[in-house]
């Protein structure tokens, strides 16, 4: 298998990493413009490691991703390309501990609570990007009292400048759907709404 160094990190990565020296900036591959001097269209293979690579940490840096996630943007990119190279490349990327799914998963559950969404959404998201259960588990509690603050916190902010529904009214109906589509239980909906309605 051809040498996985970190020099063929680009860049553009700066700032990704501390300065334990994993990340060598100064370096020109010329390997990993290869690709890039053919302009590599969507049917066009890739079999150069660095430039697999590069691609695959310009994703990292955005944001964390999962394994999955990393291979099926890799595998769009570069359609023609093996699918046992790209593996490898992942899993050295793993072995680094450059990508995590336990990192990607605790980040993840972070920002969707952020915005509102809770267990059942966020566990369901998770499982697509193919997060095995144990983590799931370990970063995404179903019992979380956050869960039913923010049901609340939705209703209030839902209801702002409305007069408060009836029970089984087309606004109590309404709110219950939204809730839902959030991903909260029906016992937070159902304590979420119950002091709102008249």
């Amino acid at each position: 298998m051809p040498s996985l160094s970190m020099s063929a990190v680009s860049s553009g990565n700066e700032g990704l990493f501390d300065g334990s020296g994993k990340l060598d900036r100064s370096d020109k591959l010329e390997s990993a413009s290869r690709c890039k001097k053919k302009k590599v269209s969507e049917t066009t293979p890739c079999n150069d490691v660095p430039v697999l690579r590069r691609a695959a940490m310009d994703y990292l840096a955005r944001r964390e991703h999962s394994l999955f996630e990393l291979m099926q943007k890799l595998s769009k990119k570069f359609p023609e390309t093996d699918k046992e190279l790209l593996l490898e490349v992942l899993e050295t990327l793993k072995s680094e501990k450059l990508q995590s799914d336990e990192r990607f998963t605790e980040a993840y559950v972070r920002y969707r609570k952020s915005r509102g969404f809770a267990y059942l959404h966020i566990k369901a998201d998770l499982a697509g990007r193919r997060v095995s259960d144990r983590l799931i588990t370990k970063h995404l509690l179903v019992d979380d009292e956050d869960w039913q603050r923010t049901a609340q916190q939705l209703v209030v902010k839902k209801l702002r400048h409305q007069e408060s529904p009836s029970y089984g009214s087309k606004l109590h109906r309404k709110l219950t759907r939204f809730l839902e589509s959030r991903g909260f239980a029906s016992t937070e909906i159902r304590k979420a709404l119950e002091k709102h309605l008249v």
